[in-house]
């Protein structure tokens, strides 16, 4: 699907990946991009870095679905990227996590169809899979929603999938701001030092959704091939000699991350760049098989056994561009 003239709503629009997302759809001949999100301070401070006249402002709170209705009038896609992410904070608020990030969900989808939104295309985490904290468990859930919205549109012309990647470098509350802060003190607290995750940059991780949004039947998650980095490493990289401090893994932490299971690459299809963990649903086209490849029996896609693995000297360049 062409975003070109398209009207496109962000929700969470003001993070991280919204932002990004947005300055580059711009470029792209975007009709119109709404910023739905509920912080009128930081609509506000975007406001003023981003004067471009097809931007709109809309307050608003995915839990509210009155609100959404009246958001996504008129609007042809919606790339959902609101949620309570943070691994700790959802643990201690578990019915806060629930009600945005499965609830939400659910608010987008009916709201999505009613009023005729064409495609829709959810960000979700690599901790969504096998997951074993709130914060993985509430975006498992709304995966499976968004999956099974497709087989709620009727004779609607409306699409529904997701994206699933990982750690993103430098996003707001990741590792990397964390470790440049506590390097001034003289070490840097590692949860474990045998610890491994999925990496992509945000300029990466804003493609692949835009790529997803043109590949999509509906009903698939999307999930890039990207390196895994040791987080030793990246210690290193940002600062070489300094001393580490070995602290223990946090409530709801993994020791490594994982994008498709055993049991989801039964029904994932490999593609140059990515895989697509295709919906086990009759009505799902099979057009993706004329190129695509099917996984050997007991294939995973874990942050520990991938193939590819950022150096020191890569992670120093990551680090040294933010």
């Amino acid at each position: 699907m062409s975003i070109k003239d398209k009207v496109i709503l962000v929700t969470g629009g003001t993070g991280s990946f919204g932002k990004k997302f947005i300055s580059k759809v711009l470029k792209l001949g975007v009709k119109k991009v709404i910023v739905f999100s509920r912080d009128e301070l930081k609509q506000y401070e975007m406001a003023q870095e981003y004067t471009d006249s097809r931007i709109r402002f809309f307050l608003g709170d995915v839990r509210d679905k009155e609100r959404l209705y009246r958001a996504f009038d008129g609007v042809d896609i919606i790339v959902h990227a609101a949620a309570l992410k943070h691994v700790s904070a959802c643990e201690y608020n578990p019915f806060e996590a629930v009600k945005t990030n499965i609830y939400g969900a659910q608010n987008i989808i009916e709201a999505a169809i009613d009023r005729g939104v064409q495609h829709v295309i959810a960000l979700s985490t690599d901790k969504a899979a096998a997951p074993v904290n709130l914060y993985g468990a509430t975006k498992l859930a709304s995966d499976k929603l968004f999956v099974a919205a497709n087989s709620y549109v009727g004779d609607k012309d409306i699409k529904f999938a997701v994206v699933r990647y990982g750690n993103v470098v430098g996003s707001r509350g990741s590792v990397v701001p964390f470790f440049k802060k506590m390097a001034s003190t003289g070490k840097l607290p590692v949860t474990d030092e045998r610890m491994t995750r999925f990496w992509i940059t945000l300029d990466q991780g804003v493609q692949f959704v835009i790529d997803s949004l043109d590949r999509m039947h509906g009903g698939e998650i999307f999930v890039p091939k990207i390196p895994s980095m040791k987080v030793t490493d990246l210690a290193a990289a940002i600062a070489p000699d300094i001393k580490i401090e070995i602290v223990g893994i946090r409530p709801g932490e993994k020791l490594h991350e994982a994008m498709i299971t055993e049991d989801d690459a039964r029904h994932t299809l490999e593609f140059d760049n990515y895989y697509v963990i295709t919906p086990e649903f009759p009505w799902w086209s099979k057009e993706y098989t004329k190129n695509a490849k099917t996984l050997n029996e007991g294939f995973k896609y874990t942050s520990d056994t991938n193939t590819e693995w950022l150096t020191v000297e890569e992670l120093q360049s990551l680090v040294e561009e933010m």
